[in-house]
């Protein structure tokens, strides 16, 4: 059986990402800012990485200093955990799928920049809750986010985050396989050069929330790391 390694803030956090791999029929290693293993020893036991959403990474990481207007809310912890752990995964061909802050943490180790706030897209607080802002975006035809949804084209999705990236912050070597049809923001991004990374902006695990395809991606991640498993064993 495949385990997938959830890079995550803490348990609590994690538990919607683990509900929706164990479906699929993997094992899983949650991975916390607590972490003392080095990356190499992590990666021996796992198959593949989820990465979930989380705080703002630090902006030291991609060479700015903070905006003292953008509201940031780092933990440098998990990014000091994290941001080796994702490279030395990208070098080895690891399965890898990037979820919200993951997705940025991806285009951040190869060389890209995030806007540190951007307005329309973060959950707003309602009757004592947090509530997810929704748009459309565009998933670009023949791109392997496509392939694992089924289809490309123009889906409605939940989004729960203040930063992103456009074509400008982007990283070379990743490719753009989704965009907002509001503002052009990046929603999805892919490696041309690895296997199967994969990262998306919107929030797949919140199922009720997105279109039930979007499920896929869980399943695609298992499977891509049921077949790392079995080339290296």
């Amino acid at each position: 059986m495949a385990r997938i390694g959830v890079i995550t803030t803490d348990e609590r956090w994690a538990r919607p990402y683990v509900e929706a791999l164990l479906p699929f029929g993997s094992e899983v290693l949650l991975i916390t800012p607590q972490e003392t293993r080095p990356p190499a020893r992590l990666l021996e036991e796992v198959d593949g990485l989820l990465l979930t959403g989380g705080p703002d990474i630090d902006p030291s990481f991609y060479g700015e200093a903070p905006d003292p207007t953008a509201g940031l809310e780092v933990m440098r912890r998990r990014d000091e955990v994290e941001l080796p752990l994702l490279r030395l995964a990208l070098e080895h061909d690891y399965p890898i799928l990037a979820i919200c802050r993951g997705m940025q943490a991806l285009n951040v180790v190869l060389g890209g920049k995030l806007l540190q706030d951007i307005p329309g897209h973060k959950a707003e607080r309602r009757d004592g809750r947090w509530e997810s802002a929704y748009h459309r975006i565009f998933v670009t035809l023949g791109s392997k986010l496509a392939k694992a949804l089924g289809s490309g084209g123009i889906v409605r999705v939940n989004s729960r985050h203040h930063q992103g990236l456009r074509e400008a912050q982007k990283a070379p070597v990743l490719l753009a396989s989704a965009y907002s049809l509001e503002d052009g923001i990046v929603e999805g991004l892919e490696h041309p050069g690895k296997t199967w990374v994969v990262g998306v902006q919107c929030h797949p695990e919140r199922s009720k929330e997105v279109p039930p395809q979007f499920q896929n991606l869980f399943r695609e991640l298992v499977e891509q790391a049921r077949a790392y498993r079995a080339v290296r064993r």
